[in-house]
């Protein structure tokens, strides 16, 4: 695994950005939560707390490794967004990754709070949708062929 890109680790460090799972049921259907949890406690993977052992998104998870399917994330803050496409990699019920993230659940939930196990999540491809970024990019691929043309039409 490579190192996730600076950026992209201190916004999943970052507890006021908005986190999403996207994961698909056995017909294919997309299912996105929001993830409060999730967060990288190394810069390579990513790990977030699973509250529930019955919850769609955790039958999902599963069936994502039984059928090696990957899941989607996306992580924004402001004008700042990447997506993480990764394969779930261990559904972790003990340990230390486990207490880290279940005494973090019980500093922002109270000390009665629980987790049923945190997902490790690999990534295999990340991407800065930025708009910024983006449009960076378009207009370095296509001049202002990317561009509608009202935006190069003069004020009226």
């Amino acid at each position: 695994m490579s190192r996730l890109p600076e950026e992209l680790v201190e916004l999943l460090n970052d507890p006021a950005s908005g986190k999403v799972v996207g994961s698909t049921d056995e017909d294919g259907t997309p299912h996105l939560v929001t993830k409060g949890s999730l967060t990288t406690l190394d810069g390579e993977t990513i790990v977030f707390a699973e509250g529930f052992e019955s919850t769609q998104s955790n039958r999902n998870l599963i069936r994502s490794i039984w059928f090696n399917r990957k899941v989607s994330i996306n992580v924004t803050r402001g004008t700042t967004s990447y997506q993480i496409k990764g394969r779930p990699h261990k559904y972790l019920i003990t340990g230390r990754i486990f207490r880290t993230m279940i005494d973090r659940a019980r500093e922002r939930r109270g000390p009665q709070a629980d987790i049923a196990g945190v997902w490790v999540i690999a990534p295999e491809e990340v991407r800065n949708e930025s708009p910024g970024y983006r449009a960076g990019l378009a207009a370095a691929k296509r001049g202002h062929f990317h561009n509608h043309l009202d935006v190069l039409r003069e004020p009226e």
